[in-house]
């Protein structure tokens, strides 16, 4: 473990440059959840899984590799050829090694009937999504993005060129705005795409559905509903004294879902004990509560759907299906806070992670994170075997702190479960960083984990 203000290396290697890149090009090519998840599909079809339909039945067979899409979250996982192995379905035993993520960030998402006419400015309404740092959104170039459902009841993943952009007000309007920014939500929130052709609002089709279905190759009258979001337009980037550092949107949590996705895509079924499963959930920032959230079924409907397809005949697949979650571990990966170097009074005293220190293990008495004493020793272990150092976090009593999926998914599936994740700072801006060193520290832990847990 490492717990000292130094970062693991001041120049990266070129395979911590390579991680950086890929990550970045991730997050490019998932602007929304919706996107984030059809990535990883995509990327993993390209490594040989193979695509599965929850509405069909599912034929998985020792050594394959698998991947499920639900709305914005997506599952994917190895079975060990071991099993091959065994003599007969009836006496099968194995286990899951689960990395769990989030696919979905802090941001604004489109209202219905989003678009109105104020003082010769087009605007479109929006609404708050999660817990954003509200002011790191203004004056910055914003794209359209996420998933069209047309009248058909076919989907469609759509996103803008930037076309939006939420202006802020000038200090000769407002002089006290340097010692107190006060952003009302409704009234202040609300991006600009264009200039008013007239002072009343608009009436008929709106012109994001318009630009939205130009930008979809879509019919806008054919556009029956519709969860968009915003997007910062920039690109990410590396940058810093020696590059140390990666400047890009929606870091919490696609850095966690690129490490695991490509570590999954990595792993051999030859080199497999149990099943190695990575899924990232949607709507983690707003509460999990949904059919593609960790509060949800889909975890709990994959693993159960992958015992009874690898043992058909069992008398009580429901048995089966326990045991093996008892022997199993799940590793919540999500984004975590280093030190800030100008707020060092905001966290705790003693226990002070810094960016290039390596994965978090995130530790709260009170669960909001979920490890405990033996998934500690789990995730020491996978460090250990990866050659990784790794940094523990816990909140200053005085703050309240934040959670993750890994508390709803002990508690829906009776999993050992450890809170890991990448060290930031500016978590829920719309521009966060990380160091470079640490997405490859996460990736190879997390490939590790799912080899030796």
């Amino acid at each position: 473990m490492r717990n000292m203000y130094e970062s693991m290396s001041p120049a990266s290697s070129p395979q911590q440059f390579k991680h950086a890149n890929d990550l970045s090009e991730f997050v490019l090519a998932s602007p929304s959840s919706y996107h984030a998840a059809q990535k990883v599909a995509r990327d993993l079809e390209a490594s040989g899984f193979t695509i599965l339909s929850e509405r069909e039945s599912w034929s998985i067979e020792p050594g394959g590799k698998y991947i499920v899409v639900r709305d914005g979250a997506v599952a994917a996982w190895v079975v060990p050829e071991s099993l091959k192995n065994k003599p007969g379905t009836r006496s099968i035993y194995t286990y899951f090694t689960i990395v769990g993520a989030h696919n979905d960030s802090p941001g604004f998402k489109l209202k219905p009937n989003p678009d109105f006419n104020a003082e010769g400015a087009e605007q479109v309404g929006v609404e708050i999504y999660g817990g954003p740092l509200l002011n790191s959104w203004l004056d910055r170039e914003l794209t359209l993005a996420g998933q069209l459902t047309l009248k058909d009841g076919s989907t469609s993943l759509v996103q803008t060129e930037p076309i939006a952009r939420i202006p802020q007000l000038a200090v000769h309007l407002d002089r006290s705005v340097n010692d107190k920014l006060v952003l009302d939500k409704q009234k202040n929130l609300q991006p600009v795409i264009g200039l008013a052709s007239g002072a009343s609002p608009t009436v008929g089709k709106s012109g994001a559905m318009e630009l939205l279905a130009e930008s979809a190759g879509v019919d806008a009258d054919d556009i029956a509903g519709y969860d968009v979001f915003t997007y910062p337009a920039q690109a990410p980037a590396i940058f810093g004294a020696r590059k140390e550092f990666l400047a890009s949107p929606r870091l919490d949590n696609l850095a966690s879902v690129y490490a695991a996705s490509s570590a999954l895509a990595g792993v051999g079924a030859s080199q497999l004990s149990g099943i190695a499963l990575m899924v990232a959930f949607d709507h983690e920032e707003v509460g999990s509560q949904t059919r593609s959230g960790a509060s949800g079924p889909f975890l709990a409907d994959v693993t159960q759907r992958i015992i009874g397809a690898l043992a058909p005949d069992m008398t009580n697949p429901k048995e089966l299906y326990l045991r093996a979650l008892a022997g199993s571990t799940c590793i919540s990966s999500d984004a975590g806070h280093a030190v800030h170097p100008n707020f060092a009074d905001h966290h705790d005293p003693v226990n002070r992670p810094v960016l290039g220190g390596g994965p978090l293990l995130k530790i709260n008495a009170q669960q909001r994170y979920s490890t405990d004493s033996v998934g500690t020793a789990r995730w020491a272990a996978a460090c250990a075997s990866a050659g990784v150092e790794y940094q523990e976090f816990v909140s200053n009593n005085s703050i309240a702190c934040g959670t993750t999926i890994g508390p709803l998914t002990a508690t829906r599936l009776g999993i050992t479960t450890v809170d890991i994740g990448p060290a930031l700072w500016s978590m829920h801006s719309a521009r966060e960083m990380c160091a470079v060193n640490d997405i490859a520290a996460l990736h190879d832990g997390l490939a590790a984990s799912f080899l030796t847990l």
